[in-house]
């Protein structure tokens, strides 16, 4: 026989958190842990899609760390203490990846000198709406950072910087296509 994967709880509204507790499934800390989710899964779009290595190894390093934010936004206040940096919070480590990481990727992307347009490639414009799902959830973190629900949580920098990590990442995908690349030289000779 099949597990059941529903429990009927959640028929009222409301979802459990991590270590005990319920709270409504629109409460800002429900919302944050639900857009990261959200930012996962349009990760996980653009992962299917990938066929450069290393950025196909950094959106799995990312995706499995978004849920290790997420266990440590599902975990209520008074519960942090059982958290285990690293493991079902994040720590600093993971922070000073995502800056090496976003370095690593600048450091091969010429940049226009205008505002980016999403959709140079099927990837990048995929990774494009995975950083704006990312911004929303640094939105809804924010909330829970202004009532004080997130002190010494390095949740709310990791998320500020994946949303620049992915960028980055966008815009490297821009660079690996040679059609867009050929795009941008005939259109700067058209416009000299």
């Amino acid at each position: 026989m099949a597990a059941k994967i529903y429990t009927r709880k959640g028929d009222d509204g409301t979802t459990s958190l991590w270590y005990g507790g319920r709270v409504p499934k629109n409460d800002p800390r429900t919302e944050a842990y639900g857009a990261l989710d959200e930012a996962n899964s349009q990760l996980g779009v653009a992962r299917a899609m990938c066929e450069d290595g290393r950025l196909l190894d950094d959106i799995v390093r990312l995706q499995e760390e978004l849920f290790i934010a997420g266990a440590e936004l599902a975990t209520a206040p008074q519960a942090r203490d059982r958290l285990e940096a690293g493991v079902t919070a994040l720590d600093d480590d993971m922070v000073a990846w995502i800056e090496g990481a976003i370095d690593g990727y600048m450091s091969e992307v010429s940049l226009p000198p205008n505002f980016v347009i999403p959709g140079g490639t099927q990837l990048s414009a995929q990774l494009d709406v995975a950083r704006a799902v990312l911004r929303r959830a640094e939105r809804r973190i924010a909330v829970l950072v202004h009532a004080d629900e997130l002190e010494g949580s390095a949740v709310p920098r990791y998320v500020n910087r994946a949303s620049d990590l992915v960028w980055a990442m966008s815009r490297y995908a821009d660079e690996q296509s040679p059609l867009l690349f050929e795009g941008r030289a005939r259109s700067r000779k058209e416009k000299n």
